[in-house]
């Protein structure tokens, strides 16, 4: 009897808990709610991380193993390996290096993608994606459980490709392309731990912007070189002409430190002063918000630029280091708003980026502000020339600069 009574108290506390959730936030988070229970349920191992667990155990960072170095031939020309999760359209830390893989082929250099994927497929199951998304470049593709070849400089790409590129026994000096701290993607415990250790594998950093640089070497002593943000005015830039009714915002729900919930909110606040304004969503379908909100999902860089130049504003929360999304919006005429952070302004160092403190008010109280800007036009045009030097070619000759110095000192 005690047990049925209590089945029963379960059921209704259930039902009340289901009840108070679509009220307060809608059938879509109670879904994810669900789906997320469900999936834990399904994998007892809970969340999988972005390595093997077999190439953590052979990474003795108490004896580092001997590396040797391919010699540079009279030619000059650089043989580069870079070992990456399966590249895929829209990802941006893909996208920045492919951009450096790009300017390296152009340059002469040859340059071998070895994948590292750990939820099992082989190189051969993405080529196509990878040819197709990019295909400007010509790399060869490889699996790099296969092992890897000889070359000038091996290249980890992310915190969990560190580890094969530690273990592997080819020949090639060690760097690590660092576009974030990876190490703040995970709550304090295990993975951070594994991530924060790959800092101490003896690799030199080449990191997107300064802020990363900086804190690599203060707190892990490692030595490194960063390079600029560049921007592709080619796709992004100020169309003129149409008039602007809109607000966009970044929002990736499954990337924490995109701060979704925090941009939903602002946006929320921001609909509430001005229900004239359509506010368009993307980077991930996420669901409806109601009939002002447009949600794109994911977006080809034409149809981007379409959105940004329809904008007055465009929503860039990063708790982390910054993404791509702020120079793009700039160089549309599009003023994006960014939380205020040292890392943030380090990096965007940008007179026409509108910071505000990370709370829903301020953030749509900043949103507000340039909405109404009587000097919005000039303002704008202003935004987009002030990008229109920027390119990525910049970050591809300091890339092969800090390659050719590393090299070649002592020789």
């Amino acid at each position: 009897m005690r047990l049925v009574t209590s089945s029963v108290a379960s059921v209704r506390r259930r039902s009340e808990q289901v009840r108070r959730i679509l009220e307060e936030e809608g059938p879509r988070p109670l879904a994810a709610r669900l789906l997320r229970g469900a999936a834990w349920r399904l994998d007892s191992s809970g969340p999988q991380l972005p390595v093997r667990t077999a190439d953590v155990l052979a990474a003795d960072l108490g004896s580092p193993p001997t590396t040797t170095a391919l010699p540079v031939g009279p030619d000059g020309k650089l043989i580069v390996n870079w070992v990456t999760t399966p590249p895929a359209h829209g990802s941006g830390g893909h996208t920045t290096m492919l951009r450096l893989v790009r300017h390296l082929e152009k340059a002469g250099h040859t340059c071998r993608l070895y994948l590292y994927d750990v939820y099992g497929s082989k190189a051969g199951d993405h080529v196509a994606t990878v040819r197709a998304a990019f295909p400007d470049i010509t790399s060869e593709i490889h699996d790099v459980t296969d092992g890897m070849q000889d070359a000038h400089a091996v290249f980890a790409t992310g915190w969990g490709t560190a580890y094969p590129v530690y273990n592997d026994p080819c020949a090639g000096l060690r760097f690590y392309l660092v576009q974030d701290f990876e190490p703040w993607f995970s709550p304090v415990g295990g993975a951070a731990i594994l991530a924060e250790n790959t800092y101490h594998m003896g690799f030199h950093a080449f990191t997107a912007g300064c802020f990363l640089a900086d804190k690599l070497t203060d707190e892990f002593g490692m030595a490194g070189d960063w390079f600029d943000f560049g921007c592709d005015t080619t796709r992004y830039r100020l169309e003129g002409g149409g008039p602007r009714d809109g607000v966009v915002f970044y929002a990736r729900p499954d990337a924490p430190r995109r701060a979704f919930e925090l941009g939903m909110m602002a946006l929320q606040l921001f609909s509430r002063r001005h229900p004239e304004i359509d506010i368009h969503l993307y980077g991930d379908k996420v669901g409806d918000f109601g009939p002002r909100f447009k949600d794109h999902g994911l977006l080809t860089p034409s149809e981007l630029n379409t959105v940004y130049n329809r904008c007055f504003a465009g929503l860039s929360l990063s708790m982390t280091n910054v993404s791509l999304v702020p120079h793009e919006m700039l160089a549309t005429g599009c003023i994006p708003v960014v939380n205020e952070a040292d890392h943030n302004r380090v990096v965007l160092d940008n007179p026409y980026v509108a910071y505000a403190p990370p709370t829903p008010h301020a953030l749509a109280d900043a949103l507000h502000d340039i909405v109404v800007d009587p000097g919005f036009g000039d303002r704008s045009a202003a935004a987009a020339g002030s990008v229109r030097g920027r390119s990525w070619d910049d970050a591809g000759r300091a890339l092969e600069a800090m390659l050719r110095r590393e090299l070649t000192a002592g020789t």
